[in-house]
């Protein structure tokens, strides 16, 4: 059904007394005199230094109470650009320097221990501050399994303790007849389960994990991979410098486990530092894990929410689609992405669904629900949304400023060579509309090609093979010069445009990331925007590249082929160019006569309060010319024949202003009987959202298992199939079968028989 709306010596006293003035001329004047040499650089320096924050702190454990050695400790703050690892000395001791201030997150990990994570760690300037931290071992019988601190079926604290009394009370779980698989009063869940065992394939989240084929060896390249800021050299090589590395502080360790994405902790001995005997660089070295030093960050599970308590749901739009082909690329190497990685929306925005827009009015949507395969008594909730139409003729012209991080760790064919080849097919795909620069940065920034035509094809395709490799990973040095040479060339009317082609490392030029944010806001908010497109696997900060794309206003993708560079590219290029409404926010309030519960499957990085839709200083996503937002959710019906509530849209002119509504209701008629009779996008968007569910982890897909999850996607029909990206994704659900060896972390608490389809337990 569619609707047109629109972070000294000792001295005596008398011999003091004598020397103390003429002490105190000679210091005033060696300083006045000194002061006159000392760059306003080494004082901002020293003032930074100054202003800069200590963490540190002791693990301990039952095994260990005296202190925990080896294990890794992440800290990540919205003040840094990358996280900090460092690992506990042979006391448990750790210690990490130099951090901007800030809210800081802790993660620990260690084999034979629960993951432990510690949030809202304040550090403020000039301070030393201490954490303890206790690790849990897990028991000897019990399988290896990550146990976060927070329930992982909920955000913003929402849950239920786990205790004897939920256990006996959903022992047996009785759904009454509103149910939405309209079964007879009383029937039991556990009937519903019926089949379902935890020795089937696809079970749950069963099993250890795919086992990595060794790496090659390359004995070059032999100190890749080395977590931590006290290794070294960094994945850009010798260019790349940190002072603290060579002096390192006693309690530091010669030793770091690295885990890979199966879980599984390798040991790989630190790199030698320069000041060593060269014997040295003859110590054993693992070779590293070829998906290490990937950053990620969670923000858990959405949860289920009563209507009594909460009837609106409020969150930002999310074009991107970097997830899923992030989880593609790993699923690839036979490797399960790590579930941080994992942002369900980016799964299902990544496919098309043909939804239309009339061209008159700003946007389209369309609402279709049916019985859900995985929830007992809930129904799936699609809400469709589509911009308008821009035809290739009508774009507005262009200025690109591509800015191409040309560091160490972009070596290869799958990182700087993918980068070319991608800007080959763009370079073919503009007109004389457009112009585009080049710039690439190493240890330093510099212009290979001022702006240039793009019906110039010959020099333009020369630039790009000019690039090479060479230096560190200074990316603040890179984005100042794109943003200088792009407001120096700026298109009127136009589109101005930032590209960053990176792997998102940056270990050199920027400490503090506040800076870099404000930048690019700035420059967002005077109408140069920025989008990053991410390369490579290993050594990539997800995280980093991400946010870039969130605040300077534009689109997040990741290129793990070069069918994917062309799509973005060359296919989607005018919806990635030329955006036709900003701020655009969603909201679904529910009818609380209608709705009793509801969940929304993803956006929790982009959840807003009901109080910011209207605000219009809150920032939100952007939406390019033709591009469809599809929304999911589980709702759990009072009434079926009545109107579940009403859906809004916000959103602002491309050019700014104040923002517009939009609101439609969302009618009872478009609830379908099954699965089976919902239009075939809109089964294509649940399974494309289950699998993403499944590899996070999430409580609430339980009861689907992979095999159950093939046959939905076998359910979308000849003609949806034999589209190559559904093909593909068909492809990648029987893969992670076949690796997906995790045991469902829920299972000895709340079996999936006995399972309670409205709160998710809270795991500590």
């Amino acid at each position: 059904m569619r609707f047109a709306v629109g972070v000294t010596g000792m001295m005596p006293s008398s011999r003091l007394a004598e020397v103390a003035p003429m002490r105190f001329v000679f210091r005033s004047a060696l300083c006045a005199w000194l002061l006159l040499f000392v760059s306003p650089a080494w004082a901002e320096g020293e003032a930074g230094r100054a202003a800069s924050c200590v963490l540190l702190g002791k693990v301990r454990s039952e095994l260990n109470p005296n202190g925990e050695p080896g294990v890794v400790i992440v800290a990540t703050s919205p003040s840094t650009v990358s996280a900090q690892t460092v690992v506990t000395n042979a006391k448990g001791d750790y210690r990490i320097p130099q951090l901007p201030p800030g809210a800081y997150s802790l993660r620990l990990e260690k084999e034979g221990f629960a993951v432990a994570e510690r949030t809202g760690v304040d550090l403020r300037a000039g301070r030393v501050v201490r954490v303890d931290i206790a690790l849990t071992p897990i028991p000897a019988t019990s399988p290896r399994a990550e146990a976060p601190t927070e329930d992982v079926g909920a955000v913003r604290g929402q849950g239920v303790d786990v205790d004897q009394d939920l256990i006996n009370r959903i022992a047996v779980v009785r759904v009454p007849r509103s149910g939405s698989h309209g079964q007879s009063d009383g029937m039991l869940a556990e009937d519903w389960l019926s089949g379902l065992s935890p020795s089937d394939p696809g079970y749950g989240i069963n099993g250890k994990g795919p086992l990595l084929p060794p790496p090659a060896w390359n004995p070059d390249r032999r100190f890749e991979g080395l977590i931590g800021v006290n290794t070294a050299t960094d994945s850009d090589g010798p260019q790349g410098s940190n002072s603290s590395r060579d002096a390192a502080p006693d309690w530091a360790v010669p030793l770091m486990p690295v885990v890979i994405p199966d879980g599984t902790p390798q040991t790989v001995f630190r790199a030698p530092r320069p000041s060593e005997p060269a014997a040295s660089h003859s110590e054993p070295v693992s070779a590293p894990p070829p998906l290490s030093d990937m950053y990620f960050k969670g923000y858990g599970v959405n949860p289920t929410v009563d209507t009594e308590e909460q009837r609106f749901s409020t969150f930002s739009v999310d074009t991107d689609t970097a997830s899923y082909s992030l989880t593609r690329a790993y699923l690839e190497r036979s490797a399960l992405p790590d579930e941080r990685a994992v942002r369900v929306e980016e799964f299902v925005n990544a496919f098309e669904y043909g939804y239309v827009n009339g061209g008159d009015v700003p946007f389209t949507v369309s609402v279709e629900g049916f019985p859900s395969p995985a929830r007992f008594g809930y129904r799936v909730l699609r809400i469709g949304v589509k911009a308008p139409e821009v035809r290739a003729a009508e774009r507005k012209p262009s200025h690109l400023v591509f800015v191409i991080d040309v560091s160490g760790s972009m070596d290869g064919s799958e990182r700087l060579g993918l980068v070319k080849r991608a800007l080959h097919l763009l370079v073919d795909a503009l007109d004389a509309r457009d112009r585009i620069s080049i710039v690439a940065y190493g240890s330093e920034a510099r212009e290979v090609l001022a702006p240039t035509a793009a019906t110039e094809k010959q020099p333009l395709h020369a630039a790009i093979n000019s690039v090479s490799i060479g230096g560190s990973t200074n990316a603040q040095a890179g984005l100042e010069l794109g943003y200088a040479l792009a407001a120096r060339n700026r298109v009127e009317g136009g589109i101005n445009r930032i590209i960053l082609c990176s792997d998102g490392v940056a270990n050199n030029g920027v400490t503090d990331a506040d800076g870099i944010w404000a930048r690019v806001k700035d420059q967002a908010a005077q109408g140069i925007t920025l989008s990053t497109v991410g390369f490579g696997m290993g050594h990539y900060n997800d995280v980093l590249m991400e946010r870039l794309a969130q605040v300077g206003e534009g689109n997040y993708a990741y290129v793990d082929r070069l069918e994917e560079a062309r799509r973005i590219f060359v296919q989607n290029l005018t919806g990635m160019l030329q955006v036709v409404a900003k701020d655009v926010k969603f909201q679904v309030e529910f009818d609380r006569s209608v709705v009793s519960r509801y969940r929304l499957i993803g956006y929790e990085n982009r959840a807003l309060t009901r109080q910011e839709f209207t605000d219009d200083k809150v920032d939100a996503g952007e939406v390019g010319a033709g591009h469809e937002v599809t929304a999911l959710y589980e709702v759990q019906l009072r009434t079926p024949s009545l109107p579940l509530g009403k859906f809004r849209i916000r959103f602002k002119a491309p050019d700014g202003g104040s923002s517009k509504p939009l609101e439609v209701q969302l009618p009872a008629e478009a609830m379908r009987s099954s699965y089976e009779s919902a239009a075939p996008v809109t089964r294509l968007a649940y399974v494309a959202a289950a699998f993403a569910e499944k590899l996070r982890g999430s409580y609430w897909i339980r009861p689907l298992t992979y095999d159950r999850l093939i046959v939905l996607w076998e359910g979308l029909g000849p003609a949806l199939k034999d589209r190559p990206d559904v093909k593909t994704l068909g492809a990648l659900i029987r893969t992670t079968r076949s690796l997906d060896k995790r045991d469902d972390r829920f299972e000895s608490i709340v079996p999936v028989r006995g399972m309670d389809f409205d709160r998710a337990p809270r795991i500590k």
